[in-house]
C-alpha cells in the first residue's frame, strides 16, 4: 500500500496521522508512507523524527483579526493558495498514492482536494467535536469522513459520509494501570489531582492552581502534580509568595513539563486541564474525572465543543476561562470531592465514551479503499 498523509499546524493534527502511520508500518512493513505538510510547520521537524518521508508545500492560514499587517499577510496567502495547489499536484503525481488521508489544518486542503481531482480515494479525520473549516469543505467529496465523536456530524454537510472511529491514543496510555502507576510514582493513599495547561503553559490556569495549592496545603488532604509549562517559570516563585514551601509539602510535585504523562494520568483521581481532542480521548481511555478549562484562543472555539461532548454525558465538569479564578477552581474541587461517588461517576461515564481501537478502525477503512 502507498499512502499519503496531509495535515499540520498543531500537534492535534499531526499526532493522529503519525499514530495511524505507525499502525500501518506494523501491519504492512512494506507500505510506502509519505507525509505532506507546511513548509516551516512543526510537522517539518516531527515527521522525519518518526522515520517517515516528508515533503512540504508553501502555505499559511488566513488571519481572522483584521488589521493592516494581517491584510498584507492574507494577500500573500491568496497567492500561496495557487502555488500550493500546483506543488500538491506535483507531489501526488510523483508519489502515485493508493489512498490519501487528511487530518486537518490548512495544509491538508490543497493536498486532499487535488487528490480527489486526480481520482485517488481520499479520507479525512476530524479530531474535534466542532469540525475545522478545511475538513468541513473536504467532507463534501471525501470517501469517508472519520469522526472522533458523532456530535461533529451535525456541523457537516448532509452529503458527508461520516463514520465513527475515535481519536488514535498512544498505546502506553491505554496500557497504564492506576495501582502500578501510583506505586511507580511513590504516592500514598490520598487522592491525586493532576493539573496542566499544555507544554507552553497557561497563565490563568497556573494562577488558579497556585490558589488551589495554597488552600490544599493547609490540610495536605490531596497529592498534586502540576505542569506549569515553558512560559510558566514564574510559578514556583508565586507559590512561595503564597506561603507554599515545597520542602514542607512533599505531596506537591510541580514541574515545567510532565514527561511521564501516561503514568501521571493513570495515577490521578481528578485531572484539571484544557480540552484538546487528544487529551480528552486519553481521559476517556483512562476513565478519569476532570475539570475542563477550554482554551478561548482556538479556531471556532472548538475546545468548548470538545468539553461539552463530555459534559453532556456527565463525564466531565467544565469551568470556562472567563469564570476561572483560584476561588472558583477551589470551589469546584471541593464540590467534586464532597461525595466520592461523584468522582467515580464522572470517570465511569468518561470510560464509556472511550474508543480503544481507533487505529484499527482507521486502518480498516484505508485498506478497504485500496484496490
Amino acid at each position: 500500500m502507498k499512502i499519503l498523509f496531509a495535515g499540520g499546524g498543531t500537534a492535534g493534527h499531526i499526532n493522529p496521522a503519525l499514530a495511524v502511520a505507525g499502525t500501518i508500518r506494523e501491519k504492512e512493513p512494506g507500505a510506502q508512507i509519505l507525509y505532506v505538510g507546511a513548509k516551516g510547520g512543526m510537522e517539518e521537524r516531527l515527521v522525519p523524527q518518526c522515520g517517515y518521508t516528508f515533503r512540504s508545500i508553501t502555505i499559511a492560514g488566513f488571519q481572522r483579526k483584521l488589521n493592516w499587517k494581517n491584510l498584507k499577510r492574507n494577500v500573500q496567502n491568496v497567492a500561496h493558495l495557487f502555488t500550493s495547489t500546483q506543488e500538491a499536484k506535483r507531489i501526488i503525481q510523483e508519489f502515485k498514492p493508493d489512498v490519501c488521508m487528511g487530518t486537518g489544518g490548512y495544509v491538508s486542503g490543497p493536498v486532499i482536494r487535488e487528490a480527489m481531482k486526480l481520482g485517488i480515494p481520499s479520507v479525512i479525520h476530524e479530531q474535534n467535536a466542532y469540525p475545522g473549516v478545511t475538513n468541513k469543505a473536504l467532507s463534501k467529496r471525501a470517501a469517508k469522513t472519520m469522526l472522533a465523536v458523532m456530535e461533529a456530524q451535525k456541523y457537516l454537510p448532509a452529503s458527508a459520509a461520516c463514520v465513527l472511529t475515535g481519536n488514535p491514543v498512544r498505546p502506553e496510555v491505554i496500557r497504564a494501570k492506576k495501582l502500578e502507576a501510583r506505586a511507580a510514582l511513590g504516592l500514598d493513599s490520598r487522592p491525586l489531582i493532576l493539573s496542566f495547561g499544555g507544554s507552553l503553559g497557561a497563565r490563568k490556569i497556573n494562577e488558579a492552581v497556585a490558589e488551589l495549592l495554597a488552600w490544599s496545603a493547609q490540610t495536605d488532604r490531596f497529592q498534586h502534580i502540576h505542569g506549569y509549562g515553558q512560559w510558566g517559570k514564574w510559578f514556583p516563585g508565586l507559590l512561595r509568595e503564597k506561603g507554599v514551601l515545597l520542602e514542607k509539602h512533599k505531596n506537591i510535585d510541580i514541574r515545567e513539563y510532565i514527561d511521564n504523562m501516561p503514568l501521571c494520568l493513570a495515577a490521578a483521581d481528578l485531572v484539571i486541564c484544557r480540552a484538546g481532542a487528544i487529551t480528552l480521548s486519553e481521559l476517556q481511555v483512562q476513565g478519569k474525572a476532570s475539570i475542563l478549562i477550554p482554551s478561548p484562543n482556538v479556531a471556532e472555539n472548538h475546545q468548548y465543543h470538545n468539553a461539552m461532548a463530555l459534559v453532556n454525558q456527565n463525564a466531565a465538569s467544565i469551568l470556562e476561562e472567563k469564570d476561572l479564578s483560584g476561588e472558583t477552581l477551589t470551589g469546584r474541587v471541593e464540590e467534586l470531592f464532597r461525595d466520592p461517588k461523584t468522582i467515580t461517576e464522572l470517570g465511569g461515564n468518561a470510560k464509556k465514551m472511550a474508543i480503544l481501537d481507533a487505529n484499527e478502525r482507521i486502518y480498516s477503512i484505508l485498506r478497504g479503499l485500496v484496490n
